[in-house]
């Protein structure tokens, strides 16, 4: 339980004073020092993950056609595929460019799959937050498990279909790759099911309609906590000890 100047420590380890209200600390952080997490309202940072084939990427597409979401556009040192532009699926960058982004401390998250390097630029990312934007990181669980770390009031969901057969079917049905690649998808399926444990949120993808609606649910929802209300927290904290003062209570 705090009073307005008492003083607290903040995570790292730093005093400083509560600013409004009584409120108890959340993590272990007085609201009244919420500035070491937030100045201001931020947008909602969501990261979608999934097998291949579960139908993550078909769930975003929807998304931004529904909702004002922005979508994060990855880097990649693959080479582009027919009909893909660059700037549109991916910023196609060299690996030195790539490697030179890492060591810079420009990339929120990176990856190196099949011989080529996959990673999402910060800059974008931390401005479109800034202005109360929300983003949507279409990523894999490596990817996921960084942003985890770094951004800890990310919510973290993972598409999954409704079985086995009907991922298989869905593989096939894409024409992209022979029952060899299909199979060495399958295995990296089977590794991914380890982290799954470790998202906030499993979307289960059997009507699309459904689901789309399930995880605008799920994002929309995240509004409510205490972290996405510092404004409205603080505005009512102000005019209860204004009203405190002039009523003699």
């Amino acid at each position: 339980y705090l009073r307005t100047k008492d003083k607290v420590r903040t995570r790292d380890g730093k005093q400083d004073t509560c600013s409004f209200g009584t409120y108890a600390g959340y993590r272990g952080v007085a609201y009244g020092c919420i500035k070491e997490l937030y100045m201001s309202k931020r947008g909602i940072l969501t990261v979608m993950s999934g097998f291949s084939g579960a139908g993550k990427g078909t769930i975003v597409k929807a998304l931004l056609e529904k909702h004002e979401y922005f979508l994060s556009i990855s880097c990649t040192t693959r080479e582009p595929r027919p009909g893909e532009e660059n700037g549109r699926e991916y910023f196609f960058v060299s690996r030195e460019e790539f490697e030179n982004m890492i060591h810079n401390n420009e990339m929120i998250e990176w990856a190196e799959y099949a011989g080529n390097y996959y990673g999402t630029p910060k800059k974008a990312v931390e401005q479109w937050l800034s202005e109360g934007k929300d983003v949507i990181l279409e990523i894999e669980v490596q990817g996921g498990m960084q942003v985890k770390a770094l951004f800890p009031y990310a919510v973290l969901l993972f598409v999954i279909p409704p079985s086995a057969d009907e991922l298989l079917n869905r593989l096939r049905a894409r024409g992209t790759e022979n029952e060899t690649q299909i199979g060495l998808r399958f295995e990296q399926t089977v590794r991914e099911t380890r982290y799954i444990k470790d998202y906030d949120y499993v979307v289960l993808n059997d009507d699309l309609d459904q689901a789309v609606d399930k995880v605008h649910a799920i994002i929309d929802s995240q509004r409510a906590k205490p972290i996405n209300m510092i404004d409205e927290i603080r505005s009512l904290s102000r005019d209860l000890s204004k009203l405190i003062q002039e009523s003699n209570l």
